[in-house]
């Protein structure tokens, strides 16, 4: 009789537990606390923060002053003014791709099953990851626009069309640090998650609007240069940041993509995230 009761009073304790993690205000807090952590690891490895930030620089640098010279964009009277938007965009979809290395290498050293094993929320420990990393491409899309601005880059535009700008391209990096994620639990192996990631961002860099006009390109890859998600973006921050052409337009354009790969992206992920 007393190992019933004590058997039911212990499944009785774990519905109690799982039903607080699956309440908001748990999730809110374990998210947060979570994010915590992957930002106290990020600046106590300062490495990550270095590297994080050359290879936007180097781009920025090396378009400006190597290539810009001889690349014209109908509109623009200085290269810089079309480059540094596209880097921005280019910056936040290659900080998401960091998600995936991340992401794999907590799966691999039994983190994420150690964070599992607690009265965690289940969907705060991947909503944390996407969070800590969306912090970081902040601050990396700002050093890009403050390079850009010493190179001679000049936003044309008022101030909170400039924000709407700039949101939008975070907001796409946030879209894509869930998609890569999802790409993290699908591989769960760091060295593949990077192939993986960078077999993505690849083509949607270089085959978009961010380096030159999709109008320079043969039909076939116009075609596939105009209608891709990393383009939408681009041209909605150029939009707003420049004042040049409609801006509603773009924006609703960059904004739909976004939160398309958004839902769906976190969907897949958390379904998948606890099938493990």
């Amino acid at each position: 009789m007393s190992t019933i009761s004590l058997n039911g009073a212990h499944r009785t304790g774990s519905m109690a537990m799982a039903a607080r993690r699956r309440g908001p205000v748990s999730f809110i807090r374990d998210t947060l606390l979570i994010a915590q952590r992957h930002l106290l690891r990020t600046w106590r490895v300062p490495q990550i923060i270095i590297f994080s930030a050359i290879m936007p620089v180097v781009f920025v640098l090396l378009f400006r002053y190597v290539f810009g010279g001889a690349i014209h964009v109908p509109g623009y009277a200085d290269y810089v003014d079309y480059l540094i938007p596209g880097i921005v965009v280019q910056t936040v979809l290659f900080g998401g791709s960091s998600t995936a290395v991340a992401m794999a290498e907590d799966l691999a050293s039994g983190m994420t099953d150690r964070l599992r094993s607690l009265p965690t929320h289940r969907g705060a420990i991947l909503a944390a990851r996407t969070l800590a990393d969306l912090l970081r491409l902040t601050y990396t899309a700002a050093l890009v626009i403050a390079i850009g601005l010493l190179v001679g880059f000049r936003f044309h535009a008022g101030v909170i069309p400039v924000a709407e700008g700039i949101g939008i391209a975070l907001l796409f990096g946030y879209a894509c640090s869930w998609l890569f994620a999802l790409v993290a639990l699908t591989v769960r192996h760091s060295e593949t998650a990077q192939m993986a990631a960078f077999l993505v961002t690849f083509p949607l860099v270089f085959a978009s609007s961010i380096f030159a006009a999709p109008t320079t390109m043969p039909t076939w890859l116009r075609y596939f240069a105009d209608a891709q998600p990393v383009t939408k973006v681009v041209d909605a921050l150029r939009a707003l940041g420049e004042g040049i052409g409609p801006t509603t337009g773009p924006a609703l354009y960059a904004i739909a993509w976004s939160l398309g790969i958004m839902i769906v992206a976190a969907t897949a992920a958390t379904v998948r995230f606890r099938r493990a």
